[in-house]
């Protein structure tokens, strides 16, 4: 799937700088909480926006922009990512590529070629449930080797995990703990049902702050940085 959005600017994600946000479409996984769920579920809905125009809209905001939030859907699945990276690399702009660490080789070949400045990687839950979040029929996903790169990353790596009850509780912190153990920051974000893909989920009740305050515990053994974000 090609560049699926080009939001304007945010000041989200580079702390203190002004970012614009690209998009793609398409995922190798279905959670039901996703935030997202047309790139996942109809990513084919939205034209492709050609990589031309694209580097150059960002040419031209290169006056007030400092870099570049690549997310989606799963950037790493697309055949633009690599020559988009490179163009916006091109401009002098910094790159943060937002992931599911689910395509370790693409990712490495991103590092090799010093394309990412940072990577915010979603860690969804125990690596032993991953299976539970694969689309209907697919093949069996594993998250370890992907962890494993992200780990030894020589640029800043934010691994991110968005609380879902029943998904998310202390026996799962405790198994995603010990996958990115020595990492320097984890991120824990409380669950927002209104926005999830799935009916099921949009029912959920949200964990609560003292709930997270005692995940975020448990993470700190493991972690040296664990922030709590949207409560």
């Amino acid at each position: 799937m090609g560049i699926k959005g080009f939001q304007g600017t945010s000041l989200l994600d580079f702390p203190g700088r002004i970012a614009s946000l690209v998009f793609f479409g398409g995922c190798n996984l279905r959670c039901p909480y996703c935030h997202n769920p047309a790139l996942v579920l109809e990513p084919e809905s939205y034209p492709d926006l050609p990589l031309d125009e694209v580097l150059a809209e960002l040419a031209d905001r290169r006056g007030f922009i400092d870099g570049v939030v690549v997310t989606g859907g799963e950037p790493t699945l697309a055949a633009d990512l690599l020559p988009l990276l490179q163009g916006i690399r091109d401009l002098g702009l910094q790159i943060k590529l937002d992931t599911n660490g689910l395509a370790p080789k693409v990712l490495e070949i991103l590092l090799q070629r010093q394309l990412l400045d940072s990577i915010a990687c979603d860690l969804k839950t125990n690596p032993a449930r991953y299976g539970e979040l694969q689309w209907p029929g697919g093949q069996g996903v594993g998250i370890q080797e992907g962890l494993a790169l992200l780990l030894a990353a020589p640029v800043p790596v934010e691994f991110r995990t968005t609380c879902v009850p029943g998904l998310v509780e202390s026996d799962d912190i405790q198994a995603m703990g010990a996958a990115i153990a020595g990492a320097k920051e984890w991120v824990l974000q409380q669950f927002v049902p209104s926005h999830a893909m799935e009916p099921s989920c949009q029912a959920l009740t949200p964990h609560s702050s003292e709930t997270l305050q005692a995940f975020a515990e448990l993470a700190r053994e493991h972690v040296a940085a664990v922030r709590l974000r949207g409560l």
